[in-house]
């Protein structure tokens, strides 16, 4: 006889369905890409602040690095606030009558 009964198997298959959900929402590629662009923005960021007058004589007098800082900390934000004002929606159930189905031609 096995050791599960009905309702062992149901609240292990939801509680599989919720760390599978937990991990879709922790690697979302948008908290990825702005993560990186905010590090990254920072850095380069500090970098323009810290150039010195050789460096904006080489780049025409164009404080390059902080632009594009500023410019990659801008978009890095905008990618973690879309994620926070629009996160993943729950993955939907497949009910097992779907499943067993055979494909209609």
């Amino acid at each position: 006889m096995s050791d599960y009964s009905e309702e062992n198997l149901q609240r292990e298959v939801s509680e599989l369905e919720k760390q599978s959900t937990t991990a879709a929402r922790l690697f979302d590629i948008r908290r990825i890409i702005g993560g990186l662009f905010v590090i990254y923005g920072v850095i380069v960021t500090i970098a323009g602040i810290t150039a010195s007058d050789a460096d904006l004589a080489k780049a025409g007098g164009v404080n390059i690095n902080l632009w594009t800082g500023l410019g990659m900390l801008a978009l890095g934000l905008f990618f973690l606030t879309w994620l926070w004002l629009r996160p993943l929606p729950p993955p939907l159930p497949q009910s097992t009558t779907e499943e067993q189905a055979p494909p209609r031609p």
